[in-house]
């Protein structure tokens, strides 16, 4: 195994290094072309100045500020919260400037064994879901579930109940958006079928949800209304059964253009940056290259990174559309009386994230240099080739959730800290340092730490590969471990 540098300087433009090890007050390393002895222990994915950063300058990473510091740090100092704060504040202003973003095919594309839909989509499962329409028979819908899992599960992919606390004592766009994203869901190609469960006096009435998944869907849906029924969960089974009939299918050789690829980035660390999430930004490369689609969320994620990722829309209209959802999630937190820097996590800063311009200019890359094709608001469908931003917060259950119903057919998940989440669709994780993926091998299922010892290229390859193999019916680690999990985002009052 080849050894690892002590640090990694990203760009020329860089005052400081990234910790690849644990670093020892005491120990000798080269930063650049110069010999420093550290006077302080640095954690592996922390920074370290590789040049003398005086009091109020820029902290420079990635080619640039993600705040300044608020003391002078000598070279090789640990640079973190201690003596360095966020430069954030107001909303991101740049002028769209027309480039010649397109995709760059690089001969031959792989494809996948997928399941063709009647719409022209590609499934990369073919289950059966269970959404409740309201939070009043969420157990229901899992007992259902559970039960047809029994008896049917052989039959399909595999039969899933998705419960949630929302559909009732919620009022206009709240309603709205809750009635939105379970449509959505229901419209997803990796349900063979769908089985609607009402209670019956809620406010998301199954009349008013069966009324936004399109008629050239319906034939997939079958509802039940647990207070019309005398024994719900039989009625529930005799649905299923049926659904289950009509799900019959095989998988067939699909082109990577039907790929549709969520990327998703939480609990990171100093590493992400550096390691996961550009060798997930190559992958989006890849599919995107070969006609398919990528889905990007997260928008407090992009504040202090706007320019990297607005940049490259393809049209004027995309670009004021990308900026202004921008803008407007930074007025909602303002609305609430939050700083829009309200980020890192405690674990990302324990991890060696320091401030939200460090956090958003990693995790951009996940995007790779995909054009920016289309910007849809929350519990909207992709359809665009290339890179769609979606509406949503940067909390993991909300977001996924949001790229599942945007219509994801496979989630690429960068962690530097770890976590088990899974939802609707095969969730990938990935981690970005060796420790992790030694830890945690039953959350993990790749290990982007290689890319410090092998290259990017390498990591590639195998990533490509992996993800081709998940794609064609391979489970990941969150499907072996049953993670699966919808998590909606509130935001009106609850009566």
């Amino acid at each position: 195994m080849a050894a690892i540098a002590a640090v990694l300087i990203v760009n020329p433009e860089d005052n400081v290094a990234t910790a690849l090890r644990d670093l020892g007050a005491g120990e000798t390393i080269d930063i650049g072309d110069t010999r420093v002895t550290l006077r302080e222990a640095v954690p592996r994915g922390h920074k370290l100045a590789s040049v003398a950063i005086p009091n109020g300058a820029p902290v420079i990473k990635f080619g640039a500020s993600i705040g300044r510091a608020t003391a002078d740090v000598a070279r090789g100092a640990h640079v973190h919260s201690h003596n360095m704060v966020t430069g954030l504040s107001g909303d991101a202003r740049f002028a769209f400037t027309a480039n010649a973003l397109s995709p760059r095919p690089t001969g031959a594309a792989p494809t996948f064994l997928g399941y063709a839909r009647s719409d022209g989509r590609v499934g990369t499962r073919n289950e059966i879901w269970v959404i409740p329409t309201v939070g009043c028979v969420a157990r229901t819908a899992e007992r259902i579930a559970a039960a047809g899992a029994r008896r049917f599960g052989e039959q399909v992919d595999g039969i899933h109940a998705f419960g949630h606390p929302h559909g009732c004592s919620q009022l206009g766009n709240d309603l709205e958006s809750t009635r939105a994203i379970l449509a959505a869901l229901a419209c997803h190609p990796n349900a063979g079928g769908v089985l609607l469960v009402g209670l019956g006096c809620e406010s998301n009435q199954l009349r008013d949800l069966l009324a936004l998944i399109p008629p050239d869907l319906r034939d997939r849906i079958e509802t039940i209304s647990a207070q019309a029924e005398q024994d719900e969960t039989e009625a529930g089974l005799a649905a299923l059964e049926r659904l289950v009939v009509r799900a019959q299918a095989t998988r067939t050789e699909q082109p990577l253009a039907k790929l549709v690829l969520g990327v998703k980035c939480g609990g990171s660390d100093g590493l992400s940056g550096l390691t996961a999430n550009p060798l997930v930004g190559r992958i989006a490369n890849r599919v995107a290259d070969a006609g398919g689609a990528v889905i990007q969320t997260e928008i407090p994620e992009i504040f202090g990174a706007e320019q990297a990722l607005v940049g490259r829309a393809v049209d004027q209209s995309t670009f004021d559309a990308a900026l202004g959802l921008i803008n407007r999630f930074k007025e909602y937190f303002r609305a609430h009386g939050e700083p829009i820097s309200e980020n890192p996590s405690p674990g990302n800063i324990a991890g060696g994230l320091t401030t939200l311009e460090e956090k958003s200019l990693g995790a951009v890359q996940k995007s790779g240099r995909v054009p920016l094709a289309d910007v849809i608001g929350y519990g909207e469908r992709q359809s665009q080739a290339g890179l769609t931003l979606l509406e949503a917060p940067g909390n993991d259950a909300v977001s996924s959730t949001a790229l599942a119903a945007a219509g994801a057919t496979l989630i690429l998940f960068t962690t530097g800290r770890g976590t088990p989440l899974g939802f609707p669709v095969p969730t990938m994780k990935i981690a970005s340092n060796d420790a992790l993926s030694a830890a945690k091998p039953n959350w993990i299922d790749f290990n982007a730490g290689q890319v410090l010892r092998d290259g990017f290229d390498t990591a590639e390859e195998a990533l490509l590969a992996h993800v081709i193999r998940v794609a064609s019916g391979e489970a990941c680690a969150t499907e072996r471990n049953d993670e699966r999990a919808i998590a909606i985002w509130r935001r009106g009052v609850t009566l």
